[in-house]
């Protein structure tokens, strides 16, 4: 355990920045990416759990299509905190300050059947989908150009994995009735 005593940085600050952002238009940008940040690791938690509790007959291509999605994700944050770091600021880390600070909701322990967990995913994304977009709008207005297109490269990989959770809900399936129906 490490004994340093010093703050560096304290937690909801922003410093002056070497990219030469403004320091009150990066104090609203590194605010955004902190919500798109725990917004992030809510859906990793949410896609993580999905993945280790899916059963059924198609269980093995959706595990590892979830772990696609949730490494896509986890990717994505990465990418957003190191850049909330670069303009000044502190990324959101805690668990406790990732679930105070997200605008969505993990939908709980239980474990539904895959339908269910899919259309929550699929919510989930576009809910984050939406916040992206707006995150990106904010950026732009700020003249901070780059954000913007990293958002927007994370936006595009989120809104091809919601698509797939799309595919995933259509009702054409290779799967028999007779397998469909309740024990």
């Amino acid at each position: 355990m490490s004994t340093q005593k010093t703050v560096r940085q304290s937690a909801d600050t922003v410093e002056e920045n070497e990219l030469r952002l403004d320091q009150e238009k990066a104090e609203q940008i590194v605010d955004a990416l902190n919500t798109e940040l725990a917004n992030a690791y809510v859906l990793y938690h949410q896609l993580k759990k999905h993945h280790w509790v899916v059963e059924g007959a198609e269980f093995l291509p959706l595990h590892e299509f979830l772990e696609e999605a949730y490494e896509h994700v986890e990717e994505g944050a990465d990418e957003v905190a190191e850049r909330a770091q670069a303009l000044g600021g502190v990324p959101v880390s805690g668990p406790t300050n990732l679930e105070e600070r997200a605008t969505v909701e993990f939908e709980g322990e239980d474990v539904y059947d895959v339908r269910t967990m899919f259309r929550n995913d699929l919510e989930m994304y576009g809910d984050i989908i939406e916040s992206m977009r707006d995150s990106i709008e904010l950026a732009e207005n700020l003249g901070d150009h780059a954000t913007a297109e990293l958002l927007r490269q994370i936006l595009v990989t989120l809104e091809e994995d919601g698509h797939h959770f799309e595919h995933y809900l259509e009702d054409d399936t290779l799967v028999l009735e007779e397998a469909t129906k309740e024990r």
